[in-house]
């Protein structure tokens, strides 16, 4: 029955901008979407204990990578995005690999995640010959408009048919994760290093897998989110910002349910919509202010976040 539930839900998705074609609702749902699947790659990671407050950092080089890549070189997203994912993995695998090796864990780990987040967005501002800094960036746009080389659409329907299936895609590789050993292996890790050493387990190397994973991942929802927006800037893609409103998201929508950080990402994406709307320039800011406040109200009285909270109850009225 619930297999029918989903295809039934999935087909529904499907269908909407067929149905209803308002641009504004339907962008709003893109960016919900792109947003669903960095919170979620970044919940692949994070709900076993590796915090990482890297992220942005991630995000930044898969947007910024491929944006440069094509207006400096005209090579085409296609192989722009394999290579900002490239290396968004060696960047991942070469400051979590001395970490894991030398068992930076905890706060320390998160620290120094937090400090390349810093790193990627200095870096970001400070070439700002060539990726334009704290002004932003913008990707050329193809002649014609759309195209399918340049991976570049005008049409609101095609884009969020896109982004719906990368939602997909990101969902399915975190029930494959959930499903697999290697959680286990995971899970055991976080209780206990030693112990899980001790029976066989290879810490370095599956905390290494997952985290390469996450950011490859977190890389290909800022590839995505450039090529939609066609815009970029520092501030948006990249940062510490960037990597606390992503902890955020998957802590209130619950980091331990794969629609967790979906539910997240309609509430932060809306949450800053209303503020936009509703005080325009005054609010600038503002979102970050409440979101800080939420994310301290739900860490204590709702710890496991919206939807975890809600099966957890479920569970136990069976």
């Amino acid at each position: 029955m619930t297999r029918y539930l989903w295809w039934l839900a999935g087909a529904a998705l499907v269908a909407l901008p067929f149905v209803y074609r308002s641009p504004y609702p339907l962008h709003i749902l893109v960016i919900i979407l792109i947003w669903s699947f960095a919170y979620t790659s970044w919940s692949v990671m994070g709900r076993f204990g590796l915090v990482s407050l890297g992220h942005g950092g991630f995000m930044g080089v898969g947007a910024y990578v491929t944006a440069l890549t094509w207006n400096y070189g005209h090579v085409s997203p296609w192989i722009g995005v394999p290579l900002a994912v490239v290396a968004s993995a060696a960047l991942a695998a070469l400051v979590a690999y001395p970490c894991f090796r030398f068992r930076i864990t905890g706060h320390y780990f998160a620290l120094v995640t937090l400090a390349l987040s810093g790193i990627v967005l200095q870096v970001i501002t400070a070439t700002r010959d060539y990726t334009g800094g704290s002004l932003g960036y913008t990707p050329e746009r193809y002649q014609g408009g759309s195209s399918l080389w340049a991976f570049q659409f005008g049409d609101k329907t095609t884009w969020y048919l896109i982004a719906l299936a990368v939602w997909a895609a990101g969902l399915y590789v975190w029930n494959r994760v959930d499903r697999s050993m290697l959680r286990y292996a995971l899970e055991a890790i976080s209780e206990d290093e030693d112990a899980a050493a001790a029976t066989g387990v290879h810490v370095t190397a599956e905390k290494l897998k997952i985290t390469v994973l996450s950011a490859t991942m977190t890389a290909l929802a800022g590839a995505l989110y450039c090529q939609y927006q066609m815009f970029i800037s520092p501030d948006t893609v990249s940062g510490i910002s960037v990597s606390l409103q992503m902890v955020f998201a998957v802590v209130v929508g619950g980091i331990y349910v794969s629609l967790g950080p979906t539910i997240g990402a309609v509430i932060t994406i809306l949450l800053a919509e209303i503020l936009r709307i509703g005080f325009g320039t005054r609010a600038v800011g503002w979102d970050n202010l409440v979101y800080g406040v939420l994310l301290i109200l739900f860490i204590i009285f709702l710890p496991k976040g919206i939807l975890g909270s809600i099966l957890a109850r479920v569970r136990v009225r069976r």
